[in-house]
């Protein structure tokens, strides 16, 4: 499995952190950017770059995106077929988004996120397998359904 990284200037920290610490538990990693740090940098050029990715193979990728509050990254993720994308604040809330809603791109804040924190979200998110019950496929169906009729 290919985890996409992508994090504007604000997450960029976070980011290069949670890079390291994949790779560390053996990972294959692919950073989309911000490669360097620039104040100038847009979220959504980022998301994009992941969200594209992640839809373009969604059970075989993860993504994580970071910014400020994880809160763009996730909206411009979510424009994406095949992306479910949503921040998580806590390792309980990953567990959530990946149990019941096969959440398939993970959007942190690293202005609410420590370095410690994030990690365990991470580690969390990418433990943790959909829990595939009959409703929880019927509700991502209607998701699909949505998608398609837009």
């Amino acid at each position: 499995m290919v985890i996409y990284l992508g994090a504007d200037h604000r997450g960029f920290k976070l980011k290069e952190a949670l890079k390291y610490y994949l790779k560390e538990q053996g990972y294959e990693v692919a950073d989309l950017g911000n490669t360097v740090y620039d104040k100038e940098d847009d979220f959504p050029d980022f998301a994009a770059k992941v969200a594209k990715e992640v839809s373009l193979a969604p059970e075989q990728a993860r993504g994580i995106l970071i910014c400020g509050s994880g809160t763009g990254m996730a909206i411009v993720a979510n424009k994406f077929k095949n992306v479910r994308a949503a921040l998580a604040l806590s390792p309980d809330q990953a567990h959530a988004g990946r149990h019941d809603d096969d959440v398939n791109v993970l959007s942190l804040a690293a202005d609410f996120t420590s370095e410690d924190e994030a990690k365990n979200i991470v580690r969390v998110f990418l433990a943790t397998p959909f829990g595939n019950e009959e409703r929880y496929r019927r509700r991502i169906e209607k998701i699909s359904q949505i998608e398609n009729e837009i």
